[in-house]
């Protein structure tokens, strides 16, 4: 939290000396004022009152758009980077089981250097699996300076965003009530303590979104591990940590649930929705090669008469057959043209096996052969 209020003040206004997480964030936080006043002008325009709840909630959804939107080819790399994550995870395990046991300095080291050259080997490493993820927290943060700095619209009238977000349009976002009754700035600690009118309502809005934030979290990571690893992923000591992870992780959002003001709540749950639909699309349609949903995507195609080439596109039932039968011709060619590996004899049975030969007596063939030959 601390560092989140840090975050919440300006160069300008942190009393004369250099405050960095305030100068990092102070562009994003500039650029979340420009999306949520586009958004809210765009709205106020078709109609919405410009100091309504309702107009802000949906500049805040049109902020999880515009962020989620631009991180999609993020996304395509994240997904790409957990592909060969799970294609490198038997040669890791080797690497683990070469270094079992060895606590040394030296062994460490080099399991380490051996490691590092498995990822650079394939162009992966665990951190890009997370880069969706590390990119949107400080967009997260920013916002959520922007929502802290609304309050002072109450101590200082005169208060305005550092960007488009102007005085008049900052006391609109103060005033704006969803149900009207639940402010966009308060907190469920903070409409706890304050107990103002319908601070009831406010507590039990951010109550159903924890509720329906920790839903939705754990069911985009049990759709993961359920349903788009492969048996081989499954064995590794990361599929383990995966599945602590998923009765963890969703419940670390009961702390934003509590200390979060409601906007922020809002914005993570619509993110979180973006996301478990991303997640189900991918997993759908991009399943990983052996998994389970790989299967039933499969079995999905050969139902309309379809497959999947070699290539990996999606083709005519027949066509697949046929690449899969000129696959098969080729493979005979190139064994049949193979030269025949000999058998290694020792030089006792190549001796007596030479001795045998030339103890041998004639064929009675032979002979036949060799007098008709002779008659005629």
């Amino acid at each position: 939290m601390d560092l989140l209020l840090a975050a919440s003040t300006t160069p300008a206004a942190s009393g004369g000396g250099f405050d960095l997480i305030g100068t990092i964030l102070w562009p994003l936080k500039w650029l979340v004022e420009l999306v949520l006043v586009a958004w809210h002008a765009l709205f106020t325009a078709i109609g919405l009152p410009p100091d309504d709840g309702i107009t802000w909630v949906l500049a805040i959804i049109g902020l999880v758009l515009v962020v989620r939107s631009a991180m999609i080819p993020l996304f395509v790399k994240q997904i790409k980077s957990q592909r060969k994550m799970m294609e490198i995870a038997p040669e890791l395990r080797k690497v683990q089981e070469k270094y079992k046991g060895k606590r040394d300095q030296l062994s460490r080291e080099a399991m380490s250097r051996e490691t590092m050259a498995l990822y650079k080997k394939h162009g992966t490493t665990p951190v890009s699996s997370c880069l969706p993820l590390l990119v949107q927290m400080p967009i997260f943060f920013a916002l959520f300076s922007v929502l802290n700095g609304v309050q002072t619209i109450k101590t200082d009238p005169n208060h305005t965003g550092v960007g488009p977000l102007t005085n008049e349009l900052m006391t609109e976002f103060y005033n704006a009530k969803l149900f009207g009754v639940a402010s966009l700035h308060d907190s469920l600690i903070g409409a706890w303590e304050a107990q103002a009118p319908g601070w009831q309502v406010t507590v039990g809005i951010l109550l159903v979104l924890v509720v329906l934030m920790i839903a939705s979290q754990f069911f985009t990571q049990l759709q993961i591990i359920s349903k788009n690893l492969s048996p081989e992923a499954k064995t590794g000591q990361a599929y383990q940590m995966q599945k602590v992870m998923l009765y963890v992780l969703p419940f670390a959002f009961v702390f934003s649930g509590v200390f979060f003001p409601l906007g922020v709540v809002i914005y993570w749950f619509v993110s979180n929705l973006w996301t478990m639909g991303q997640q189900f699309l991918v997993i759908r349609e991009m399943p990983t090669p052996g998994s389970d949903a790989a299967k039933a995507r499969e079995e999905r195609l050969a139902r309309k008469g379809k497959a999947i080439d070699s290539s990996g596109k999606v083709v005519p039932l027949e066509k697949y057959l046929a690449e899969q039968q000129r696959l098969f011709d080729e493979a005979e060619k190139a064994r049949a043209a193979a030269p025949k590996r000999q058998q290694p004899v020792g030089k006792q049975r190549a001796k007596k096996q030479t001795q045998q030969g030339q103890k041998q007596p004639p064929k009675p063939a032979d002979s036949a052969g060799g007098a008709a030959g002779a008659t005629s």
